[in-house]
């Protein structure tokens, strides 16, 4: 079910929130989580209701292995061992088959085929957060209490579909506490405010640079050839459109959290403003950062054995974490090619220093922002060879291009892409307007990269300008358009 459809804000929503408070106001606390699975069950399952069994099916098996674990604290680490292993299987099947199939076929010849398989929704992110799970009751001799906490930690909708990946340490004594007394008035109001925003972050931002976008991608997947010009405004369409998307997005999750009294952590911080690829890092996709660097990178022995092997570590974890996003070449490639930005960042700091300049930070925006862009090139493109086209054509390569009369507003085009670029660079993004980490005390996780603004406008101007916002918003409801991080 998407965040912004008319049957989620009108019917979905309003339901699933009178129903939990009314129980919560009414101490039936079990009752309260209870219904809150079976509201996510239900959101899941609107896609497709067979799915509903493989999150079910998993999250038990998950929260029973990890109790077989913690009875078998001497046998734990070869039971953890089995429980990555059917939980890779797991995911390893439903993403990888058939680009491990056609991969086999490309390079032998034979003619091997498994069929079509579906890939379910949100099946990357249970996996990576129950990977996590098992871990860390492996490390702490200790699983969870309650299954009902569990399946929250799993299921709840906000996150459910597109992250946070988020970690059990910080949700389970969340969802303890859940279902019982009178949430805070801030939590309602904050929720609201930041909902809004990420709502109109997708449905008006995002969708409107998809515009850009998708011309651009779709004219070199049928062959044709760009401008300068065109390759240019279609990789930073892109690049805005997939930012206001999952950023939109993960606002929209912690904006419902809140209404229902739950802090999810922080996901973006303001990327494109970052000064390096490391800073960009820790800003953007923060819980997949964490994931990775936790239970990737550290795990492949991290920076403990010197410069060559830690490099080596960051080239790894970078390209699996690309192949994360998707069973496609373009995406081992883009997560290579961030590791090698890492490796050549780190490199140049151990020359350099990190002293702080104006100079030095102005040029390492701009080699930064040059080289996300570039990278999103290959994220964005269906194969290598149109990648490589859009890329040709962005330094020149390929001349005037085929494609008459193509874009025909581009002028609108480069004043969108000029606007969004103020947003993005200069503005606040909207967990600094609202101050989320200040206004909702106990936030889960580090924000590297937050600036609560100083100074907020009166309570009837920020509702009139929520008011507009939501208007903006709400009139693109009846075309909501898909999120692009459910293809992931």
């Amino acid at each position: 079910m998407l965040f912004g459809s008319l049957v989620f804000i009108f019917a979905f929503l309003p339901v699933s929130l009178i129903v939990y408070h009314w129980l919560r106001l009414s101490e039936r606390q079990y009752a309260a989580k209870a219904w809150m699975v079976l509201a996510s069950l239900a959101f899941y399952g609107w896609w497709d209701w067979r799915y509903v069994f493989l999150v079910s099916g998993s999250i038990v098996v998950n929260f029973w292995w990890s109790r077989v674990m913690e009875r078998h604290g001497t046998r734990a680490s070869m039971l953890l061992g089995v429980g990555v292993i059917a939980n890779l299987l797991l995911l390893g099947y439903y993403k990888y088959a058939n680009f491990f199939v056609s991969t086999v076929d490309a390079l032998t010849g034979i003619d091997w085929h498994v069929g079509r398989i579906v890939l379910p929704l949100a099946i990357s992110f249970f996996t990576f957060q129950q990977i996590a799970y098992l871990v860390e009751s492996r490390r702490d001799g200790k699983a969870a209490d309650s299954f009902v906490d569990y399946a929250l930690f799993v299921l709840f909708f906000p996150h459910l579909i597109a992250g946070p990946i988020t970690h059990h340490k910080e949700m389970l004594p969340q969802f303890a506490a859940a279902g019982t007394g009178r949430l805070p008035r801030s939590y309602v109001t904050v929720g609201t405010a930041v909902f809004v925003m990420g709502l109109a972050k997708k449905v008006v931002l995002a969708d409107g640079f998809a515009l850009l976008a998708d011309p651009t991608f779709n004219a070199v997947r049928d062959g044709a050839l760009l401008s300068a010009g065109d390759a240019w405004l279609g990789a930073l369409g892109y690049t805005l459109q997939l930012y206001f998307d999952f950023s939109g997005y993960s606002d929209m999750a912690i904006g419902l959290g809140l209404m229902f009294g739950i802090l999810l952590p922080v996901n973006f911080a303001s990327p494109y403003k970052s000064t390096s690829i490391i800073d960009f890092w820790r800003r953007w996709h923060i819980s997949l950062s964490r994931f990775l660097r936790n239970y990737l990178y550290i795990a492949l022995g991290g920076n403990r054995r010197g410069p060559v092997r830690r490099y080596g570590n960051l080239l790894a974890t970078m390209a699996l974490g690309g192949l994360w996003h998707g069973a496609n070449w373009t995406f081992l490639i883009w997560g290579a090619l961030h590791g090698f930005y890492l490796i050549v960042n780190h490199a140049w700091r151990a020359v350099m220093g990190t002293g702080d300049n104006a100079a030095r930070r102005v040029g390492g925006w701009l080699v930064t922002m040059l080289a996300v862009i570039v990278a999103w090139v290959l994220f964005r493109a269906e194969n290598f060879h149109s990648a490589l086209s859009v890329l040709s054509s962005m330094v020149g390569l390929n001349g005037a291009g085929t494609v008459q009369g193509f874009l025909v507003a581009r002028t609108i085009g480069w004043i969108a892409v000029a606007v969004g670029v103020v947003i993005v660079v200069i503005l606040p993004n909207v967990l600094e307007i609202v101050r989320y980490p200040e206004s909702t005390p106990g936030l889960p996780i580090e924000h590297d990269g937050l600036r609560p603004v100083a100074r907020q406008p009166s309570p009837l101007v920020a509702a009139a300008a929520l008011g507009c916002i939501a208007a903006f918003a709400f009139a693109k409801l009846p075309d909501p358009g898909v999120f692009l991080y459910f293809n992931f």
